[in-house]
């Protein structure tokens, strides 16, 4: 959750989340293209292993383009609440294919490995792992920072995808040097090490973006800054319930405080509407609805 604490308004959005589309779109497309032929004329099932994540990182960036622009429409008649539980269904989409990418690499493996393994070619191999890894650390930093600046779930979940394949061609890597210098099994038990990690990133992606699209509530430390911040306003004598949902990435946030019971109506609206600006004015607040009753003290 810190990424989304560190979250500043951006007037931009709508450009950053373009930019973010085309960086992973283009740059998963040339990866997936470089080792896949890499992949083939070497033999490597490691390199296979991270093709096969390549591929399935471009299939998520298309799911990408209309699930992100889905999730930025305004809230009309039919989504009363907004859209923003189409951006965690993104992050979802992004965790399936990770999950596909992690079988695939695994299957491969499991099969070199009880055949005894091969002898990689050194050349191809390497040089596709190294330029992998340096693009996806760029791709990783680029929407890292995007992804904070929109609070965007779904692209925080695409830069830790780019950071896995960093450390995954990074073990790859390994497999295919030592095929050749150490044992042939060192390329499928890299091939298996690669998919237990795309394993681990995906189940990652699986829990934090369902939390955000079943309507979870938020933490009690979230809860509690809530309630405290709200009783800081002049008027506010106690509150004594607050209930959150996230809609998507961001919460909805439902209280009730006390007031003097003999205060005028306009001055109650006044306090309320108080209540509800500075509490929006928080990182993790999209929505807050206020219910005023009259303190039993009054």
């Amino acid at each position: 959750m810190q990424w989304i604490r560190d979250y500043k308004p951006d007037l931009n959005s709508a450009w950053l989340f373009r930019q973010a589309l085309v960086i992973t779109l283009l740059g998963n497309l040339m990866l997936a293209v470089g080792k896949g032929v890499a992949a083939y004329f070497s033999g490597s099932v490691a390199l296979y292993a991270d093709a096969a994540n390549s591929v399935s990182d471009v299939l998520y960036s298309l799911l990408m383009i209309l699930g992100l622009w889905m999730a930025q429409q305004p809230p009309d008649i039919g989504h009363p609440q907004g859209h923003g539980r189409f951006e965690p269904l993104v992050g979802l989409m992004v965790a399936s294919a990770m999950t596909f990418a992690g079988y695939e690499a695994g299957r491969t493996s499991i099969e070199r490995f009880l055949i005894g393994g091969m002898d990689v070619v050194l050349g191809w191999p390497m040089l596709a792992l190294l330029a992998s890894a340096a693009v996806k650390a760029l791709m990783y930093g680029a929407i890292r920072r995007i992804a904070v600046r929109v609070a965007s779930p779904a692209l925080a979940v695409v830069a830790q995808d780019n950071l896995s394949d960093v450390l995954t061609s990074a073990a790859a890597f390994v497999g295919v040097f030592g095929s050749r210098l150490l044992h042939p099994l060192a390329d499928p038990i890299a091939g298996v090490l690669v998919a237990l990690w795309i394993f681990r990133a995906a189940l990652g992606a699986w829990k934090e973006n369902l939390r955000y699209l079943t309507g979870a509530g938020a933490s009690r430390e979230i809860r509690e800054e809530i309630a405290a911040l709200a009783a800081t306003i002049p008027g506010v004598l106690s509150v004594h319930q607050v209930i959150t949902e996230y809609v998507g990435p961001r919460l909805v946030a439902d209280l009730h405080i006390d007031v003097d019971g003999n205060t005028p109506l306009f001055e109650v609206h006044r306090i309320s509407d108080a209540v509800r600006v500075e509490l929006e004015a928080l990182p993790e607040v999209d929505r807050v609805y206020v219910h005023v009753e009259p303190s039993a003290a009054s």
